[in-house]
């Protein structure tokens, strides 16, 4: 690798975030045990590690999308993607592993990260673009094969476990099958997905993206990675090296979190925002700054594709650490939430099919995200 590529890679924007990373993670291994803190030095710490842990995903989106430019589509978002989601199912993991009873907290933090990520960044997404430009659209087959998928892993998330479950909760015998289900289908999304269906999450022939020839000509990803072997491997090793510290410092805040939230008396959900808000900022502003582009098709597999990993990685997760820590893992929305999911999904089909996405759609889907917020604080 030159020196030019070099620095490009070791910027030192990344070199503070690894510091403030690893350094925060020595200085708490080293202080030890901090014991009970008062309500104001407890939420500054929690807000700081907030942020830290913050800048550090921040430093993982970089590396990831450098990683996803060099990569051609989907390969490049499934990247990206999967960096974010990875970050989100640790932090939720954390907070199971970590003291006190959570029983509740993947339901919150997934419904968060949907209604966030199909009706904020969507939202703001299509309102960006259809006032930038003229007629954007999806591709009506990817799109449609995110919701297929959406429809289905949602409902073995929040409706099932209510109808066939205990208190909510699956069954020891159901999880394990339901765990197994999921995996399977998501494993057979992301080969398809890669494979014989890759086109279809391409963006569509467009004035600005016009058609590619007959047999895609684009190099190979073997031949994009061969090619770029050594930038590829420094800006991995530099997304590891962001990513442990975030694992390592998530447990700490898990328990700040757990005791923040019981002093403050706040709505049990809110943990499951935070959690979301911090693993998914990044990645809203590249799916903006997509939509400002007109591609709206990467939109999708950044926002949709996000939402589908989230589910079909997360309720794996938190149902195997439930059946190996015999904790209840209690996924069953309440009737409102459920009936906000219903009126996304349907907000996300007419999105996807339709000829010319405008503004209003885009309002559509920021109006009930505010009607989430609500629910959650009144």
């Amino acid at each position: 690798m030159s020196i030019a590529t070099a620095r490009r890679v070791v910027t030192p924007t990344t070199v503070t975030q690894l510091l403030l990373g690893w350094g925060t993670y020595t200085l708490l291994w080293f202080l030890g045990d901090l014991g009970p803190l008062s309500t104001g030095p407890l939420v500054i710490l929690l807000a700081a590690l907030v942020g830290i842990i913050a800048g550090c995903a921040f430093g993982v989106v970089t590396q990831a999308e450098a990683i996803a430019k060099r990569l051609p589509d989907p390969y490049g978002t499934l990247v990206l993607t999967l960096s974010i989601v990875v970050i989100e199912v640790v932090l939720i993991a954390a907070v199971m592993l970590g003291p006190g009873q959570h029983p509740n907290i993947a339901r919150d933090s997934v419904m968060a990260v949907s209604m966030i990520i199909l009706n904020l960044v969507i939202g703001l997404a299509l309102l960006i673009a259809g006032l930038r430009h003229t007629g954007p659209r999806f591709n009506p087959v990817g799109t449609t094969s995110y919701l297929t998928l959406l429809v289905v892993l949602l409902s073995i998330a929040f409706v099932v476990p209510g109808m066939i479950g205990t208190d909510g909760s699956y069954t020891t015998g159901q999880a394990a099958l339901i765990l197994t289900l999921t995996i399977l289908l998501y494993a057979f999304f992301l080969v398809r997905q890669i494979g014989a269906q890759r086109t279809d999450f391409q963006e569509p022939q467009t004035t600005e993206h016009p058609a590619q020839s007959v047999g895609d000509t684009s190099p190979g990803v073997g031949r994009v990675v061969a090619h770029h072997r050594r930038e590829l491997t420094a800006r991995s090793t530099l997304l590891i090296a962001l990513v442990i510290p975030i694992v390592l410092l998530s447990h700490v805040m898990a328990g700040l979190l757990d005791d923040a939230m019981a002093r403050l008396g706040a709505p049990t959900a809110l943990a499951g925002i935070i959690i979301a808000v911090i693993v998914f900022l990044p990645e809203t502003v590249t799916a903006l700054r997509a939509a400002y582009r007109n591609e709206l098709q990467r939109v999708s597999n950044l926002c949709h594709g996000a939402a589908v990993s989230t589910v079909g990685l997360t309720i794996p997760v938190v149902l195997t650490i439930g059946l190996i820590t015999s904790q209840d893992v209690i996924l069953a929305e309440n009737p409102t939430n459920l009936a906000l999911l219903g009126i996304t999904l349907v907000l996300t089909a007419v999105t996807a099919l339709t000829p010319k996405v405008t503004a209003l759609h885009g309002a559509g889907h920021l109006a009930v995200f505010v009607l989430y917020i609500l629910t959650v604080f009144i």
